[in-house]
Formats: structure tokens, C-alpha cells, sequence
């Protein structure tokens, strides 16, 4: 009989340990305050096991989340082309996500943001630190402003799919994405890159 090599996977139940741990220190100090050490000591497991599990801390979070689209695959796709069109393209792949069957996590963690406070803050860490921050980071604009304009593109974006999704608000429930990205992409837009008011 040989023996199995490698890193033993820990006790059943641990995976789920880990997530527990996680969506607690996510949604009580925040993406950048959670940190590995910590979460694994609410779990009481081993930081090494934290990473076998997960890998890094962004992929901890988008499985604590439950979120089936990763961010940092799709931020390319937006910011790829005229920076001028960053809006429109936002929104095309925004509906993409949330228009396909992977989107329903969306639509359910979306439904549930409404009632539960502990989901809204762990939904408004994923907008801010995984979607929001990669896409203003790559613009040119004052550093100082992006928690404003991060907030309006995520009033416009959340909106868009509460009516889309959760209301089902005709025409927008049943409008293409190409109709929707040409009709709100420019909001997103200005939000993104246009002057704000002081």
C-alpha cells in the first residue's frame, strides 16, 4: 500500500470553517482589514491551510461570497479599447454576468443585500474592492475622488439590476444589453471619468 503524499486536507468540515470565518471578517473589518492570519484563527485552522483551500485572499472572497465571475477577469475586458468608452463597456459586461445563468448568485446575493445588513456590507466590499477600485485605478483621475465616483457607477450598476432582476421594471427587464449599455453607459461614463460638482 503506498502512502498519499503531499499536504493532508484537513479535518471535513474545514473548507466550510474557513468560509464562515471569512464572511464574518470580511463583512466586520472589511476586504483590506480581513486579513489571512485572522480569518484562519476564526476558523482555528493553520494559515497554510487557508491558502491550500482558497490560494489567495481575493479568491477567498469571491468563494465566501459566492460569486461565480471573477473580477479580475473581466476588469481587463472593460478598460480594453478607448478609455472614452469605459462606461458602455462597463455595462455590456455587467449585463453579460448578470444576464447569464451564473448571474442568478447575483440576483439571489442581491435580494438578500436588501434585508440582511451583514450581506449588504460584504456585497458593498465585493462592488468597492473588486470591481470598483480595479477599474478607477487604471484611470486618470484624482485619487481623492474615487470614493464619489466609485459610489455613483455602483447606484447606477445595482440599480440597473435591481430593475432588471429583482423588479423586472419593463422595458428595462426585457430590453437588450446593447440598448441598455448605448442608454446608460454614458451616466457611467461621466461618474467615471467626467467633472463631479464640488
Amino acid at each position: 500500500m503506498t502512502r498519499r503524499t503531499g499536504r493532508r486536507p484537513g479535518k471535513p468540515g474545514t473548507r466550510e470553517a474557513i468560509l464562515d470565518a471569512a464572511r464574518t471578517a470580511f463583512a466586520e473589518r472589511g476586504f483590506d482589514n480581513a486579513s489571512i492570519r485572522a480569518i484562519a484563527a476564526g476558523a482555528e485552522v493553520d494559515p497554510a491551510l487557508v491558502h491550500h483551500y482558497f490560494g489567495s485572499k481575493d479568491q477567498l472572497f469571491l468563494a465566501a461570497m459566492n460569486f461565480p465571475v471573477d473580477p479580475s477577469q473581466l476588469v481587463p475586458k472593460v478598460l480594453t479599447g478607448d478609455l472614452d468608452t469605459v462606461g458602455e463597456r462597463m455595462v455590456r459586461i455587467f449585463l453579460g454576468v448578470w444576464d447569464s445563468p451564473a448571474g442568478s448568485a447575483g440576483v439571489a446575493l442581491l435580494r438578500s443585500a436588501v434585508s440582511n445588513e451583514w450581506t449588504a456590507r460584504l456585497l458593498r466590499e465585493f462592488i468597492t474592492t473588486q470591481v470598483l477600485r480595479r477599474v478607477l485605478e487604471q484611470l486618470d483621475v484624482d485619487p481623492a475622488q474615487l470614493p464619489l465616483r466609485g459610489s455613483l457607477v455602483a447606484t447606477q450598476m445595482i440599480g440597473l439590476a435591481m430593475m432588471r432582476h429583482v423588479v423586472r421594471l419593463e422595458p428595462v427587464a426585457s430590453a437588450d444589453a446593447e440598448t441598455l449599455a448605448a442608454a446608460v453607459g454614458p451616466t457611467i461614463q461621466r461618474y467615471l471619468t467626467g467633472p463631479l460638482p464640488h
